[in-house]
């Protein structure tokens, strides 16, 4: 016993099954043949470079907090001319999500995501990448940024002494 809804709901789900029976196939041949995807596509993380060619991480812990399951770790420490870095830099890919959390969260645009999708392995421990594997030659997205530079942090230009910058207000001053 059918009702008139029922009946409109298989006549539209044959619809659309010969509609797409007389179309080509987009089948693509992977191993041979790869897809090129979207330049916003979010895959394997790098770490970039400054257009100096320094590191651009800082050790700041914003992306393993922002990573929601914990598969980033790190370690800081500091230069003798006081520039902040990555001791070393651990992901773990098999438990990463690609969320890109880590990207978003890193103020030196440090960590960019890459469009490179094929990571697998068959030991699961050659997905553990260390810094070396992650540091990359280039800036990534943005050659022209440089955290130290932009920031003003004494490393480079003492604060306050970057053209967009004012010099830093002494809170003393400001009391009544």
């Amino acid at each position: 016993m059918f009702i008139v809804k029922d009946i409109k709901a298989i006549v539209i789900g044959l619809w659309t099954t010969l509609k797409h029976i007389c179309r080509p196939a987009l089948t693509i041949q992977y191993p041979e043949e790869k897809r090129t995807p979207s330049p916003r596509f979010r895959a394997r993380m790098v770490l970039t470079r400054d257009p100096d060619g320094e590191e651009r991480c800082v050790a700041c812990y914003l992306c393993s907090g922002a990573c929601p399951v914990d598969c980033i770790s790190m370690q800081s420490a500091e230069k003798p001319d006081g520039r902040r870095y990555a001791e070393w830099f651990r992901i773990n890919f098999s438990r990463c999500i690609f969320c890109g959390f880590c990207a978003e969260a890193c103020p030196t645009m440090a960590i960019q995501m890459s469009t490179e999708y094929e990571i697998c392995k068959r030991d699961i421990m050659e997905l553990v990448y260390e810094k070396e594997d992650l540091l990359i030659d280039g800036c990534g997205k943005d050659p022209n940024y440089n955290y130290y530079r932009h920031a003003g942090i004494g490393v480079v230009n003492p604060r306050g002494g970057n053209p967009d910058e004012e010099p830093p207000t002494d809170p003393r001053g400001l009391m009544p």
